[in-house]
């Protein structure tokens, strides 16, 4: 289930432009965040934070990360991947190392591909039940931020409602578009969009068996995951209650998806800082706030440097 040396310098290599670009762009976001916000006022915030909420957060972090290896073995197995649970566990939490806590431009997915292939697997295979581990995450986000909206939806502005939402609905359509494309025969006709019908074919197979622990996986994990935004934020006094956070975070989430920046950073605090400035949050605190969050991941991430440094001495 270890990576091999030969493996990591091949992910190394072509990838380090694509990581200083990433470096630059994390910087020069957050020089214009902290344009207009005063340094010395997040760091005293920082400093004043409770260590005791602190440590809930973290703990709720870790208990959703592990959740989210567990719904990936779900996925897996549904895929007639097999192992155990603990070899997930490993897999998932170095990956999370390396998209947090070390900023290379190794992805903890392609890492994931590996230690999967690593097994027997071809590494194509292995891929499908990732990408589909990760859609699964993003639609119960999508849920729970519809949801979240339709029991608050004047929050924001009514302009972010309807963006928001028109992209709840286009991330609909294609998850339904892409199911879909398995019963659609000719297809069969053109090779080259053979992969297309493999993916829709692989969802519905990943999702054959299982489908409640799989559905309340799914939704536990980014439950928890806004869990901890509202425990940081009560840590930091920023007075909102739990739907104000299922509305707001959601939709930043959406936005560190796009790979512009080193694991997220600098996009996650600017769009926090500025959906938590249109209900009139403080903004110093909700940076601070993001900071925190953003180092709890760092944190969460170091089994999986352990789990790592164990596997590569094996290797050598």
């Amino acid at each position: 289930m270890f990576i091999s040396k030969q493996n990591i310098q091949l992910l190394f290599s072509g990838n380090t432009i694509k990581l200083l670009v990433r470096i630059l762009v994390t910087l020069s976001i957050f020089v214009l965040i902290l344009h207009s916000i005063d340094i010395q006022q997040v760091w005293t915030i920082l400093k004043q934070v409770r260590l005791d909420m602190l440590a809930v957060a973290i703990l709720v972090q870790f208990s959703s990360t592990t959740v989210a290896a567990y719904r990936w073995q779900l996925i897996m197995h549904n895929l007639h991947f097999g192992q155990s649970f603990l070899f997930y566990w490993h897999s998932y939490f170095k990956a999370m190392f390396f998209n947090q806590g070390l900023p290379t431009s190794i992805g903890g997915d392609a890492l994931r591909v590996f230690d999967v292939a690593a097994q027997g697997f071809r590494k194509r295979d292995a891929l499908y039940g990732i990408v589909l581990d990760r859609v699964s995450g993003l639609a119960a986000l999508m849920l729970l931020n519809l949801l979240a909206y339709v029991s608050n939806p004047d929050l924001l502005p009514i302009q972010v409602y309807h963006v928001t939402l028109v992209l709840i609905i286009i991330g609909a359509i294609v998850v339904v578009f892409v199911a879909s494309l398995k019963y659609l025969r000719w297809l069969d006709n053109y090779p080259q969009l053979a992969i297309v019908k493999a993916i829709s074919t692989r969802l519905h197979q990943a999702f054959l068996c299982n489908r409640t622990l799989l559905f309340v996986s799914s939704l536990l994990i980014p439950l928890l995951a806004i869990l901890v935004f509202f425990i940081i934020g009560q840590a930091l006094n920023l007075r909102y209650d739990p739907m104000t956070y299922f509305v707001i975070v959601p939709p930043a989430i959406y936005l560190t998806i796009i790979p512009i920046s080193v694991a997220g950073w600098g996009v996650r605090e600017g769009a926090l800082v500025g959906l938590f400035s249109l209900i009139g949050a403080d903004k110093p605190t909700v940076l601070a706030m993001s900071i925190i969050y953003g180092f709890t991941l760092i944190i969460i991430s170091l089994p999986g440097l352990v789990i790592y440094l164990k596997g590569r001495h094996r290797v050598i």
